[in-house]
């Protein structure tokens, strides 16, 4: 695998195989779950990988203990700074905490409160900024100046996407016959895990991405062939309110088929299916993939599908079908 400075390095199998052996301590082995019920609904077979049951409640456990797990003990001595909606900050937080090293997390002042405090209770401390980009990168940059903390990306780092590679790689190793695998897309970093990890281990499987309509910047920037900016908007599945960079958006146009886009009702219909029928709990952006399977029926008509569930810290005092 090339250098993590190296803006288009990406990890290749064999990376993600060293991943799946340096995190093996660290993070679960999620189940793969079905529903004949939800697979009527789809006219599909779905195989639900349930990253929503993984440590800290997401797949972003994966990649934060990849990359904290690969620094070196100078590095790691001098702490660790990411910026994050919630999921890889509390992964973070998590990794960092099972190396005994500190961390900080730049959140968006925006950020839902659950995963929050999910990020505190992993013992990083937290610093809210203006919920845009740039105010995201100016204050990691200024913790990094203070502390020498370790910028651990989200997403644009290698040592991040190999680890995120290993949910697929368990997915193709439980159910070796799939026909096309699903994953949502915010920055990219899952995505591109995925594809690489499923198109090395089984060529043939069709991969494709997900997001939501109004944040439909990787579907954009797919057809274009560069990174597309996402204006400001609103979407239930704040997970993915990420535009990709260089290195993501180079490997989705590799290795991925398409990216599809849902509708907001999609995605709040999607969760109260594996709430109801599965028996899950499951956050909006982990819906994402099951609202695209549903709203694009006819592309997966048949097909065995791994649909990767990304995430389950939802506010249960939040459910959005609750009426007030």
């Amino acid at each position: 695998m090339a250098a993590a400075g190296d803006a288009l390095a990406l990890p290749d199998l064999a990376a993600i195989r060293a991943a799946q052996r340096r995190i093996a301590g660290f993070v679960h082995r999620t189940p793969v779950l079905s529903s004949a019920s939800i697979d009527g609904e789809a006219g599909a077979l779905l195989h639900f990988k349930a990253e929503h049951l993984q440590k800290t409640g997401a797949f972003k456990a994966r990649g934060a203990c990849n990359a904290v797990l690969s620094l070196d003990a100078g590095e790691a001595v001098r702490g660790v700074v990411t910026h994050s909606s919630g999921n890889h900050g509390a992964a973070l937080a998590y990794a960092a905490a099972k190396r005994g090293i500190p961390a900080w997390v730049v959140m968006p002042e925006n950020a839902p409160a659950v995963k929050q405090a999910n990020v505190r209770r992993f013992g990083a401390t937290v610093r809210l900024c203006a919920a845009t980009v740039a105010a995201r990168e100016s204050a990691c940059a200024e913790v990094a100046r203070e502390c020498g903390a370790t910028l651990i990306h989200p997403f644009d780092d290698p040592r991040v996407i190999a680890g995120q590679g290993t949910a697929a790689l368990e997915l193709v190793e439980d159910v070796p016959e799939l026909d096309a695998v699903i994953a949502p897309c915010g920055g990219g970093g899952l995505l591109s895990g995925t594809a690489i990890a499923t198109r090395a281990l089984a060529p043939r499987v069709r991969v494709f991405g997900a997001e939501p309509a109004r944040a439909d910047d990787a579907a954009r920037s797919f057809a274009s062939g560069r990174v597309e900016a996402l204006a400001p908007t609103v979407t239930i599945a704040d997970g993915l309110r990420t535009t990709l960079s260089p290195r993501t958006l180079a490997a989705i146009r590799a290795h991925v088929e398409a990216v599809v886009t849902c509708s907001e009702e999609a995605i709040v219909a999607a969760m109260r299916m594996l709430f109801e029928r599965a028996k899950q709990v499951v956050e909006p952006s982990g819906a994402v993939p099951l609202a695209c399977l549903l709203e694009h029926r006819s592309r997966f008509a048949g097909l065995r599908v791994g649909v990767i569930v990304s995430g389950g810290n939802v506010g249960l005092d939040s459910l959005p079908w609750r009426v007030a």
